[in-house]
């Protein structure tokens, strides 16, 4: 119990910027029990459906998505679209695939990592006004914890499935998740989809890890692997894949 605790801990520490204290033992720990990670995203969509639900009661659909998209980065930190800039520069790049994966350390970022990250940007920005205009009682909180938590999965999703390309957090992450932390993390997932939104809330978080196997397959292409960059962009093409779905189609099959 004390190692899960610490485990989920040090899961805050690690997946987003809430002060709660860091340590290579307590990571080593939540590498054991990688499962956690949609709790910790499950938390972190709560603390966004406050804010989401309070700014929706006093500002304009445009100011509420624009301040969501704030707290989305301010609680999660930029390390993960900061992986997806990398992940575009790499796709971008002309070459081989070892040509590719330099590409995706190189501390500049390219055309391809900025059109990537403008797209993320855009897409959420657009969702999120979307999912307010669907007039559908609380449903922006709701798809924020749904976007969340499908967001951490497909992270797990794409490390369960995926084979490392290089040391670091990314082949940690790679190395240490089994199918049972796919397995279980999805039970999770799946009961809270399914208690916030329903059926509704289970087919946002099927197309969320349905995006990852898609990062999962280009990086495959591309890299010939998985790095920690690609990790980060799957949690970044999940939560925008989950909140487009509940944007467009997903509310008008209601």
């Amino acid at each position: 119990m004390k190692n899960i605790l610490s485990s989920l801990r040090n899961g805050f520490g690690f997946l987003s910027t809430i002060p709660v204290g860091i340590s290579m033992e307590g990571i080593e720990n939540l590498m054991k029990h990688i499962y956690l990670f949609p709790v910790v995203g499950a938390v972190i969509g709560i603390i966004l459906a406050v804010i989401g639900l309070a700014s929706s009661l006093v500002l304009s659909p445009i100011m509420v998505a624009l301040l969501v998209i704030i707290a989305i980065y301010y609680f999660t930190g930029i390390n993960h679209i900061d992986g997806l800039a990398d992940f575009g520069d790499g796709i971008a790049a002309h070459g081989s695939k070892e040509k590719k994966i330099s590409a995706t350390r190189d501390t500049a970022v390219g055309t391809g990592g900025i059109v990537f990250c403008m797209i993320a940007i855009l897409g959420l920005f657009v969702s999120l006004v979307s999912i307010q205009e669907s007039n559908i009682y609380l449903l922006l909180p709701y798809a924020l914890i749904i976007a969340e938590t499908s967001a951490k999965q497909s992270m797990i999703t794409v490390a369960a499935f995926g084979r490392r390309i290089h040391e670091g957090f990314g082949s940690m992450t790679v190395d240490n998740t089994k199918k049972s932390d796919l397995i279980t993390g999805m039970i999770f997932s799946i009961l809270v989809c399914y208690i916030v939104l329903g059926s509704q809330g289970i087919e946002a978080l099927i197309v969320s890890q349905l995006s990852g196997l898609l990062v999962l397959n280009t990086a495959n292409r591309h890299f010939g692997g998985v790095s920690g960059d690609v990790v980060g962009s799957a949690n970044e093409i999940g939560r925008l894949a989950a909140l487009l779905y509940l944007g467009g189609v997903g509310w008008m099959l209601w």
